[in-house]
C-alpha cells in the first residue's frame, strides 16, 4: 500500500475558484471499481464539498492537476480543456541520448482491447506531442513532453515510436533503470534480486498555463522524490 498525504499537502497555489495540486503517484482521479482506496475526487470534495476535478492525470502519473471549486469554473474549464485553451506541459526520463528542440510527433492512436494505446494509420484518432530536451546523461534524457490532444497513453507511446520508451514503462518498451548499470564496482547481494531505482513510469505532469478573464495562471508541480532522486543519481553517476 502507497501512502496517502494529506490533500491540503499536494496543494501547490489555491484561490477563490480553483485549486492546483501536486498529484502524487498511484492515486486514482476517480473512484476505482473494486478498490476501497481513496480517489483524488473524494478526497478534493471533503475538502472542498462542491470540487469537481477538470482533468485526470494516469493512476501512476505524478504531477499538476487543477480543481474547479464552482460549477461555473468548472464549465469555464471544460470549455478552455474542449478548446485546447491550457498549456500542458510533462516532463519524462527516456532511454538513450535524445537532442529535439520543438520536434513535433504527430501520429494518429487508438486503444487495444487489452486497454493500451498503439499506433493506428487507418483508423486512429489524431494525436500531436511537441517534445523539447532539457537534459542529457550519458544514457539517459529528460524530455519536456507538450500534448497538443489528449490521448490514453499518448505521451508514453509517441515518445516509444522514436525509440526513446520512458524510464520503467515496461508496457511500452521501456527499461527499469538499475545501479548496477551506471555505478563501477557496485556490489549487491546476490542472494537479493536488484531493486529498480524508479519503480512506475518516469513521467510528471511538471506545469498547467493558461488565462481566465485576463487572470494568467502558470502553476509548477516539483517533482516527487522518486524523480527527484533518480535525476540526482543520473547526475552522480550517468554524467
Amino acid at each position: 500500500m502507497h501512502k496517502i498525504p494529506p490533500f491540503k499537502d499536494m496543494i501547490v497555489f489555491e484561490d477563490d475558484h480553483l485549486i492546483f495540486i501536486n498529484k502524487p503517484s498511484y492515486i486514482s482521479s476517480l473512484d476505482e471499481r473494486n478498490s476501497d482506496a481513496a480517489s483524488l475526487l473524494s478526497l478534493a470534495k471533503r475538502y472542498w464539498s462542491e470540487a469537481q476535478l477538470c482533468h485526470r492525470l494516469d493512476k501512476e502519473t505524478s504531477g499538476i492537476m487543477v480543481i474547479a471549486k464552482d460549477p461555473e469554473t468548472y464549465r469555464t474549464m471544460a470549455m478552455k480543456f474542449e478548446a485546447r485553451e491550457i498549456e500542458k506541459c510533462y516532463h519524462a526520463l527516456v532511454g538513450g541520448i535524445l537532442q529535439v528542440d520543438h520536434k513535433s510527433i504527430v501520429l494518429p492512436l487508438s486503444v487495444t482491447k487489452k486497454g493500451l494505446a498503439k499506433i493506428d494509420m487507418k483508423e486512429g484518432k489524431p494525436a500531436e506531442t511537441v517534445i523539447t530536451t532539457v537534459k542529457t546523461w550519458q544514457h539517459y534524457t529528460l524530455v519536456e513532453c507538450k500534448p497538443i490532444s489528449g490521448r490514453l497513453h499518448q505521451i508514453r507511446i509517441h515518445l516509444s515510436s522514436q525509440n526513446f520508451p520512458i524510464v520503467a514503462d515496461t508496457q511500452y518498451g521501456g527499461k527499469v533503470p538499475l545501479l548496477s548499470k551506471m555505478k563501477r564496482n557496485f556490489k549487491f547481494s546476490k542472494l537479493e534480486e536488484e531493486q529498480g531505482l524508479i519503480k512506475r513510469v518516469a513521467l510528471h505532469a511538471y506545469k498547467l498555463n493558461f488565462d481566465i478573464d485576463g487572470k494568467v495562471y502558470d502553476v509548477i508541480a516539483p517533482y516527487p522524490k522518486d524523480m527527484d532522486v533518480l535525476i540526482k543519481l543520473f547526475d552522480k553517476h550517468d554524467s
